[in-house]
């Protein structure tokens, strides 16, 4: 079984190539390493391979991480799982991204609570592509209104678009999914210069969102394995 640093160099490598192949600067690409249900071990061993960005689904879960890798430089911490109200405090608290914001409600309150020490909470807005009722997100002809708002807030700094279509094994389907967000992303950057982030592409479908032109791909199965159950 090969190890979390082989896996990130392999995945580090692939990523390469699917930019290279797409037209793009090779570093054009950032990982974030989907650390949920991982021990705490795994993520120092994904540390210590140069990996820095890590995304928990889990709040309780994360603050324990956050709290016992809090020492190590540069390490940053994604929120990318569903957002309750009644955890955004802790959210806004412990945070730098919140990918994931798909109401004016949370966004007042991630604002709201966010730290003025820690400066402003970097977000995506979640976009439902494949309009699946298991999941959140905005439809593509709302995320123009949701932007509009987040970027009135003091407290929240509007980065992106993000979003998790329906599993397709099909890459030109995949592409084809990915395009539209894509689109509308691109249009967007021009009203909101900040806005330099299209996280889309997890451990099955990145090399396409890589074509279609995503910043951030999300990766867990092909760098940590297969995740452990919840306890």
């Amino acid at each position: 079984m090969a190890s979390i640093a082989e896996n990130i160099s392999t995945v580090r490598t692939q990523i390469t190539n699917a930019a290279r192949a797409a037209g793009r600067p090779e570093n054009n690409v950032r990982l974030l390493a989907v650390s949920k249900t991982q021990p705490v071990s795994a993520l120092l061993e994904a540390y210590a391979a140069g990996q820095r960005e890590f995304g928990e689904n889990y709040v309780q879960e994360a603050l324990g991480k956050i709290a016992e890798l809090a020492s190590l430089p540069e390490i940053t911490w994604h929120f990318i799982g569903p957002i309750q109200s009644n955890k955004t405090a802790e959210i806004a608290s412990h945070f730098d991204w919140v990918q994931g914001v798909d109401r004016i409600k949370i966004a007042n309150r991630l604002s709201a609570q966010r730290p003025p020490e820690r400066g402003p909470l970097q977000v995506c807005v979640q976009v439902n592509l494949s309009h699946e009722d298991s999941k959140s997100g905005v439809t593509l002809e709302e995320v123009a209104g949701l932007c509009e708002h987040i970027a009135t807030l003091p407290g929240l700094c509007l980065r992106g678009l993000m979003a998790i279509p329906a599993p397709c094994a099909d890459p030109q389907e995949q592409r084809a999914l990915f395009r539209p967000l894509a689109t509308l992303w691109r249009e967007l950057q021009s009203r909101y210069p900040q806005m330099d982030t299209l996280s889309i592409g997890m451990s099955a479908d990145f090399e396409a969102a890589i074509a279609e032109g995503s910043t951030l791909v999300r990766i867990g199965t092909a760098l940590f394995g297969a995740r452990a159950p919840r306890a």
